[in-house]
């Protein structure tokens, strides 16, 4: 069902077929359908949560001097269903048109290269809802953008003995933690370039952050400008004191360390792209947007078998092969070809893959097929090893 689901539509005529041709054993189409119960979704969300629970260490983690047990991503990627289901799943609606979407929240792991959980929501439940539900463990570091930026949640990250990392929220007021004074954030970076601040914010102005920032080259601070006026559009024009303040990186942590400073920052948050590729390759290569006339007992089954197969493939073939290919030719194993080559041959590359006479093989292929050209900019796998947690 994994399989046939990655591959795009499924009927149960395609699933009796292949059983057949595969095994010894016999179904027929009817007896696909008559599983497709309740029961099968539940089923199919044990064994997403079974596989991902499979915990696989990534040797990067062994090398960075740790601080945090988990470097936690939460993202959320939408994708685009029938317009039938609107009224499950909301989405985007006009006088013109309708167009339903879902929503899918996945929270990775950097250490351990595995994610922690998945979530497939209405389309209305958007990334603040979820800033408030994921349960942190003490000695996380979370790593969010915007769009989750709650600061209850970023208190209740505290109290719960966690840390976090994430951009500033244009008009979050913050204030001196003595005086209760309100900060002026632009009139601060004009005055110092940088700013290494300890501030107090929410309503109660209780809630204790650190403010780390620095500024960047003219030529990226433009970029920004231009793309946020492009981005306000249809909406309003960006005022003046955001248009200036995007020229500086500004991350709101409540790490307190300063040893931690905003190069720590910087280096560390910038593998929250990480997430946004693995999105990048279901959408690519596993037909993630892919239906046909289903009710919403199959759509949910093929979402979830969908995952399970993505989950399974990443953890399971990317890492560690990665780390094979790397120990035998020295090259990085790049995500984006390698999740392309295996949609087209799974069931090939699996069976050579866990066979011990043909591993090599398998290995070989993969380093000459899905590995990064040469290039000056580090890969993902490359900038790990760089940072360094004290």
């Amino acid at each position: 069902m994994c399989q046939e689901a990655a591959r795009g539509t499924v009927s149960y005529n395609d699933l009796a077929a292949r059983i057949s041709s595969e095994t010894d054993g016999d179904a027929s189409r009817q007896a696909f359908f008559y599983r497709t119960k309740e029961e099968a979704i539940e089923f199919f969300k044990q064994i997403l949560a079974a596989v991902i629970k499979q915990k696989h260490r990534l040797p990067n983690a062994e090398i960075i001097d740790l601080k945090f047990k988990r470097i936690l991503i939460q993202d959320s990627t939408i994708i685009r269903l029938p317009d039938k289901f609107y009224e499950i799943f909301s989405g985007v609606r006009n006088a013109l048109s309708t167009v339903c979407n879902a929503r899918i929240q996945g929270v990775y792991d950097l250490l351990s290269g595995n994610f922690v959980s998945f979530s497939i929501d209405s389309y209305s439940k958007n990334d603040l809802i979820a800033a408030q539900e994921f349960d942190v463990q003490e000695g996380d570091l979370m790593l969010r953008d915007r769009g989750y930026f709650v600061l209850d949640a970023i208190d209740a990250m505290k109290h719960n003995g966690a840390d976090s990392i994430m951009r500033y929220k244009h008009k979050t007021l913050f204030f001196d933690p003595t005086s209760l004074k309100e900060l002026d954030l632009l009139s601060l970076l004009r005055t110092n370039g940088s700013l290494d601040i300890i501030a107090v914010t929410g309503k109660e102005k209780n809630i204790k952050v650190r403010i780390l920032a620095a500024a960047v080259p003219e030529e990226v601070a433009n970029i920004r400008r231009m793309r946020a006026k492009k981005e306000a559009k249809k909406k309003r024009a960006c005022s003046y004191e955001l248009l200036q303040l995007l020229g500086w990186t500004i991350f709101i942590t409540t790490i307190e360390d300063t040893s931690f400073g905003i190069q720590d920052a910087c280096n560390i948050y910038s593998l929250r792209w990480r997430i946004e590729c693995i999105f990048k390759t279901w959408k690519s290569n596993f037909s993630f947007e892919k239906f046909h006339n289903v009710s919403e007992l199959q759509l949910r089954i093929l979402l979830h078998a969908r995952l399970i197969l993505i989950t399974a493939a990443y953890q399971f073939l990317y890492n560690p092969i990665e780390q094979l290919v790397y120990k035998s030719s020295g090259k990085r194993l790049s995500l984006l070809k390698f999740m392309r080559f295996i949609s087209r041959c799974l069931a090939t590359f699996v069976n050579q893959f866990v066979k011990a006479e043909t591993r090599d093989q398998a290995v070989r292929k993969a380093a000459q097929y899905c590995c990064y050209e040469k290039r000056n900019r580090k890969s993902f796998a490359d900038r790990m090893e760089f940072i360094k947690l004290t």
